[in-house]
């Protein structure tokens, strides 16, 4: 049986505290800014390493550079390199969710709830089909909305303090659209079982809440057309979210994502994207297959590359978000069919030029210049 290779633990010091990062012996001061990558939220190229007042080079070994067992590494992150949510800091949390969250969760402890579910507020849901609760300092579903059961479309409890969504939700037959955003739900309180049941769900939003994970029984919700799970603890997405073959508007940046199904390819009416600030290194080939895609946002990711046929089979892509990641527009120019996306792109920037519309006038080339790696 063959042993493993020798390894050492470097002590990395960056913003005010110490991580200990276990690499091999023999690897490169690069191999271990890839290691540092998803621990720091910074680009490798946005890092600089430092061991006793000398610069470690990419190329050099570590051994070379006089870094063995013990040593300690300063890490200087460069300003917007970073992926995920941003480099950590002394003074922040290294989630925007939980500092938003946690404000919000004061809020509501120190707020007496407003009294807005009652015989008046109910009667008014059955007649209009909608169920405005935002911004009520709820902790939970008022009963009356269970009693009005199919006859409300709409369900907007959106800016809350609840933490659960339970099996009851089952009995809204006739909903239309979901609006939970900015509310303290996690996996443990969520009913998907409940949620499965909305056969008639065109739209859920599920943002800024405290979810780690999504189960397989979202892909039982075949009518979506717009899913939005933005702030969240995602690290992945279920493979079963391919049955959503009718979902146009995915929006799910700002998680832990580290990568995608290959299913996602049959997500075929997607038309726009937004994985931004996770901690994706690569696209999933099967991407080449949205053929409806137009809008793909990517930035502040650790992406190298992406898939070979995005823009020879994304016919319709017009707007492609890759800033902060490691494609530099350089790398950009030399993928297959880059050509017809830029003349794309170019016509619609035209056209928002001469009809001033959606447009400050400056031409975005969709990713950063090479000299942003000095």
């Amino acid at each position: 049986m063959e042993s493993s290779p020798p390894t050492i633990t470097v002590q990395v010091k960056f913003a005010g505290r110490t991580i200990p990062v276990e690499v091999p012996a023999a690897a490169t001061t690069a191999e271990l800014k890839r290691l540092l990558q998803p621990l720091t939220n910074v680009l490798p190229r946005g890092q600089k390493l430092v061991c006793k007042g000398k610069v470690l080079q990419d190329a050099a070994t570590l051994s070379s550079m006089q870094v063995v067992d013990g040593s300690k590494v300063m890490l200087i992150a460069s300003q917007g390199l970073h992926q995920g949510d941003g480099p950590i800091t002394k003074n922040s949390s290294s989630s925007a969710t939980s500092v938003t969250k946690t404000s919000n969760v004061k809020e509501c402890q120190t707020q007496k709830p407003e009294t807005i579910a009652g015989k008046i507020h109910a009667a008014r849901w059955k007649v209009t089909g909608v169920a405005a609760l935002h911004d009520y300092d709820l902790k939970e579903l008022p009963e009356e909305v269970w009693y009005c059961g199919p006859s409300i479309r709409i369900l907007d409890a959106s800016n809350n303090c609840i933490k659960e969504i339970p099996h009851k939700i089952s009995a809204l037959k006739s909903l239309n659209k979901l609006l939970l955003t900015a509310n303290d739900i996690d996996d443990e309180n969520i009913s998907w079982e409940g949620l499965s049941c909305l056969q008639k769900l065109l739209n859920l939003s599920l943002s800024q809440n405290r979810l780690v994970s999504l189960p397989s029984t979202l892909g039982s919700l075949t009518s979506l057309r717009e899913l939005r799970i933005a702030n969240n603890r995602l690290d992945n997405l279920p493979i079963e979210i391919g049955s959503l073959k009718h979902v146009q508007i995915l929006i799910a940046n700002n998680n832990r994502i580290t990568s995608l199904p290959s299913s996602i390819g049959d997500c075929e009416s997607l038309t726009e994207v937004d994985l931004s600030s996770n901690l994706l290194t690569e696209l999933p080939e099967a991407f080449g297959k949205l053929y409806n895609l137009k809008v793909l946002h990517l930035r502040n990711n650790g992406l190298t590359s992406l898939p070979s046929t995005l823009f020879k089979k994304c016919m319709q892509l017009i707007t492609l978000d890759l800033h902060g990641t490691e494609i530099t527009n350089d790398i950009l120019r030399q993928v297959e069919g880059w050509e017809e996306f830029d003349e794309r792109r170019r016509q619609k920037h035209q056209k928002q030029l001469d009809f001033r519309v959606g447009s400050s006038g400056v031409f975005d080339e969709g990713a950063d210049d090479d000299n942003r790696r000095r």
